[in-house]
């Protein structure tokens, strides 16, 4: 059966997030030659899997970050202008964050699941009275630019590095897989990888379904041909791209896992 979905609330920390990706080895370590960007979309996805995004904030002096303006944008992301004033910029952004999520943790009940995208330790007591008020707190942030306080105090947290870097892929490349059906095998893929990240050791077919609508609200088995989603994760079987067996009890389709060599 499948899990009741959470409502989450993200608000992202954006320079804390920004230069700890742009600057990896710390802020005045020598730097690599090509300087890395922030995968928005990517966390975004990950953050999917936990849920159905309602909220996505971003806090930032935008003239600085004026290039991942079309990124953010085209995320939904609503993005927060912080006017940089020389010093106190940054604890400006800090209090807006905070003065905006607790707004929201006390006026939106149906929101359950709060996720801080920061590694800042000013944010713990903010953490602290989300979990106070019933929350779940989750949080996201490079590995360089996060306190070990901050962590600590989540729910969860989860590092940027481990997002971008990706789980185990099938064996078999999608590439093998006709043209019409790959966008939806990826789907499948995608979302198997992420019923994994979480710890899904049964994964029945209602769960990996709901979770690529998640994903994709606009996926549909039949527009790809197939009678129904039993079909088609039979199709992805002896495709070799996953190992199904039926459950006893509803005679419904288990997905066991990526099929092996």
């Amino acid at each position: 059966m499948a899990e009741e979905a959470h409502s989450l609330a993200v608000f992202i920390d954006f320079e804390n997030l920004a230069l700890g990706v742009e600057r990896p080895n710390g802020r005045r370590g020598k730097q690599p030659k090509t300087k890395p960007t922030v995968e928005i979309q990517t966390v975004l996805e990950r953050l999917v899997e936990k849920g159905k995004v309602i909220v996505k904030r971003a806090y930032a002096d935008w003239g600085r970050f004026s290039t991942y303006r079309p990124t953010l944008h085209d995320a939904g992301i609503q993005m927060m202008e912080i006017p940089e004033r020389g010093k106190t910029g940054k604890n400006h952004a800090d209090i807006q964050l905070c003065v905006d999520a607790m707004e929201m943790c006390y006026s939106k009940e149906h929101i359950d699941t709060f996720v801080i995208v920061s590694g800042d330790s000013d944010f713990t007591p903010l953490v602290a009275k989300l979990k106070e008020n019933g929350k779940t707190v989750i949080g996201l942030g490079t590995k360089d630019a996060t306190s070990d306080l901050f962590a600590a105090n989540c729910d969860e947290f989860i590092y940027y590095e481990d997002v971008i870097k990706g789980p185990a892929a099938p064996k078999v490349s999608l590439s093998e897989i006709p043209a019409k059906k790959r966008p939806a095998m990826k789907l499948l893929v995608e979302s198997i990888q992420a019923l994994q990240r979480e710890n899904k050791d049964v994964m029945h077919s209602s769960m990996v379904k709901d979770t690529m609508k998640r994903k994709q609200p606009q996926f549909s088995e039949s527009s790809y041909g197939y009678r129904s989603f039993s079909d088609f994760l039979q199709d992805a079987e002896r495709a070799g791209l996953i190992t199904l067996r039926t459950d006893q009890r509803s005679g419904t389709f288990v997905v066991v896992g990526f099929t092996e060599k």
